[in-house]
């Protein structure tokens, strides 16, 4: 187990950070990053990095994508000292009626201080990354 780091801590942060992002609290869901946070975006091979993308990123967000969401299930949930998965359907209202779509996030802790996300791996198909990026889908970087 890494210095510093246990199950129960990388939980409670994992649980920290999906709550306010569903309660919409930019703020304090960017606290739970380190300031240069990585996400990637997975089968997709693309990713973005960086406090002021990911800031743009979760602004947006919460602005666009979350007024699509009608639904959503948290399907399963797995942990260890490193990262907590979870899997979610999120049935969204593309205008023409719902559609759910299968996610899975990792939210992984940083290496240097693991009282921090140093980002999330997000596996999902290429509409719902598209509906949760918006303008930012065009920015993303292949993965290195």
């Amino acid at each position: 187990m890494s210095e510093g780091r246990s199950l129960a801590t990388m939980i409670e942060l994992g649980h920290r950070h999906a709550s306010l992002e569903a309660a919409k609290k930019l703020e304090p869901l960017m606290e739970t990053m380190v300031d240069e946070p990585v996400y990637e975006f997975h089968p997709l091979g693309r990713m973005m990095r960086g406090g002021e993308r990911v800031r743009r990123y979760y602004t947006q967000f919460i602005a666009n994508f979350m007024q699509t969401i009608v639904g959503y299930e948290l399907l399963d949930e797995w942990a260890n000292e490193h990262s907590v998965v979870q899997e979610y359907d999120i049935t969204v209202d593309v205008g023409d009626g719902p559609e759910t779509h299968r996610v899975v996030g990792v939210l992984f802790a940083d290496a240097a201080n693991p009282a921090l996300l140093g980002g999330e791996r997000i596996y999902g198909g290429e509409r719902i990354c598209r509906m949760m990026l918006g303008e930012l889908f065009d920015e993303l970087e292949a993965l290195s």
